[in-house]
Order: structure tokens, then sequence, then C-alpha cells
């Protein structure tokens, strides 16, 4: 499953560390592909894979356009095959018979790629790239957009020390699996689109686990997967999505909001989590205060120093700056 978008150039936001898996969608060699692995075929393999591939699509979806390279990809029709494709690969790869949760998600899925082939068809094949970039700052703003930020430490804490605790626990996450985030790239580490590179990157990992690494490796990758869904993902997601669909109101990051949405939680349930989703009332963006009881609200500020500010609290820069152990591997990639 080639993550590669149309043009051929990698989408860079984790950057990897020493783990000897890549975090672009593409296999490193030697991979799933790897002649002589009895499990490459799997359904499980399979299932693991499609997921890494539908977990990439949406994390594609929420990056500023910075070129023409992902209009390109969805005005060719390639965004909604690739999706289709992954999702009927991923159908096919589950047990039968499906729950009646499972089926109704990815008949819903199914039908919002529909929608989109529909958008792109009617509407999206006539933008240019100002188009698609002018939506983004329609829906997102130039700032941190307080109707619908895709921040995840904007949810449930009501103060700096909440939002500097998820952000280090995030932090964490990315440290324990040898990632961090690519210089190429100028969001922070819990922006929506880099916690689904993250989880394509787990996804992928766990594909390469089943043919490789043995059920204790696997079992670790699985694991971390369940719980940045239930602590994470899954908590805040749900919120943003709907508070996404109601700022967008048509669209194409309408349509993003509901597949995002319906992704998630088929994940939920894929995974047999039990996430708390935030609720409406829950959305308190988090006030900074100084020292002399000043306070400000963290959307009038320049990302980088609210950033800094939040990782130097918890030492969340020191997870990512400790030295990664050597890998068995050795190999690296660029999301």
């Amino acid at each position: 499953m080639n993550g590669k978008r149309k043009g051929g150039s990698d989408v860079a936001k984790v950057t990897e560390g020493s783990n000897g898996v890549g975090v672009n969608g593409r296999a490193p060699s030697p991979a799933v592909q790897g002649a002589g692995s009895p499990m490459k075929d799997s359904p499980a393999v399979e299932r693991a894979l499609s997921r890494s591939k539908l977990y990439l699509l949406l994390s594609w979806s929420y990056l500023y356009p910075e070129d023409d390279e992902f209009l390109d990809y969805l005005q060719s029709g390639e965004f909604v095959e690739d999706g289709r494709v992954a999702l009927g690969s991923l159908k096919s790869a589950l047990p039968a018979p499906l729950s009646a949760d499972i089926k109704e998600w990815l008949d819903a899925i199914a039908d919002r790629f529909d929608t989109l082939e529909n958008w792109v068809s009617s509407e999206g094949v006539n933008w240019s790239i100002q188009d698609l970039r002018d939506e983004h700052r329609r829906v997102f703003s130039n700032v941190i957009a307080l109707d619908c930020p895709p921040y995840e430490t904007l949810f449930g804490n009501d103060h700096v020390f909440g939002q500097s605790y998820v952000m280090g626990d995030i932090a964490g996450f990315y440290s324990a699996f040898g990632v961090q985030l690519s210089q190429d790239i100028h969001e922070r580490l819990d922006h929506l689109s880099v916690e689904l590179e993250f989880l394509h990157f787990l996804a992928y990992k766990e594909s390469y686990a089943l043919c490789h690494d043995g059920p204790e490796k696997l079992k670790t990758v699985v694991d971390a997967e369940k719980k940045f869904v239930k602590e994470h993902v899954g908590r805040w997601v749900p919120l943003f999505a709907g508070m996404l669909k109601k700022k967008a109101e048509y669209g194409f990051y309408k349509v993003v909001a509901e597949l995002t949405s319906q992704w998630v939680a088929f994940e939920v349930a894929h995974l047999g989590v039990t996430p708390q989703p935030y609720s409406e009332t829950d959305y308190r963006p988090a006030n900074l205060v100084s020292p002399e009881g000043q306070s400000f609200e963290c959307g009038a500020q320049d990302k980088g120093n609210e950033l800094s500010l939040l990782m130097n609290e918890v030492g969340a820069q020191a997870y990512l700056e400790t030295e990664k152990p050597e890998s068995s591997t050795g190999q690296s990639g660029t999301a």
C-alpha cells in the first residue's frame, strides 16, 4: 500500500527514529511483501494495512495544502479510489458475520467516499490550489480557530497544566515508538493530522509485527493502538468532527468531518475500547496564567511559543530528545 501522494513526494510530518519501520505509508524493505513470510497474505495483515491506509488518507486531508500535490490527488480520483480499495480490503478481511455496529460504520464510510467523488466531479474538479487554500483558511483560520480547533489539548483542559499533561502523554507515545515531528511540517504534536498519521504508523507496524516480530511485539503495538484511541483520538475527535461539520457547512471539509467521525467510531468498535468522549460542555480552551496573574486564551498566541511553554512545563521536549536505542534493522524513513 503506497502512502505517497500523487506526484511521488512523501508527506512529511513524523520522522522515524531507529525502530526500522517507515512512517510514510510505504513498507521499508523488507516488509510484509517479504518472500517466505507465511503471514503476508493473512486477513490480519490485510486488516492492519487497510486501516493504516485509511488513517493516512484522513491525515493528509487535514494538512494545509502547501502545493498542488494533494489537490491533484483529489481531482484525479485517486484519493477516492485508494480509499475504496482499502475499505473493500478491510471489509473482506474482517471475520464474518459483521456486527451491526461495524457494518453500519463501514457502510457510512463507503457513502462518504461516494459523496466525496460527487463533490470532486461537480465542484472540486474546477478548483485551483488557491481555492483549496482559501477553503482551509475559511474553516481552520490562519491562527488557532476556537470554533473547531484541530488540536487535542484544547479539549477537556481548562488550565495549561491539563494541556501540558496531555501534550506530555502524546509525546511519550511518539518517543516510545521512535518517531518525532518532521521539521518540514510546522504543526504541534497534538494536531489531528499528526495523531492520525501516528495511528497509520502503528497499524502499519502491526502488519510488520505479524510477519516478522512475533506475538510479544505484536501485543505491544496493538495495545498502543488501543490506548491511543481510547485516551486520545477516541475522546476528542468525535466532538471536534461535529464542530468541524457545523463550521464547514458544505464542501470538502464537511465530508472529511463526517468521514473522520465514522472512521473513529469504527475504530473504537473494531479495537474494542471504550473512550470517554468529550461533550460540548467539556470544550473549554485553557487560559494561560502568568505569574503576574494576567491571562490570555491560547488561541491568541504564537503557536510556537505556546507549544514551547506546554512542552517545557511537562518536560515533553526531553521525551523527544532522548537518544533512541540502536535498532536491529537500522532502517529509517520520513513521513
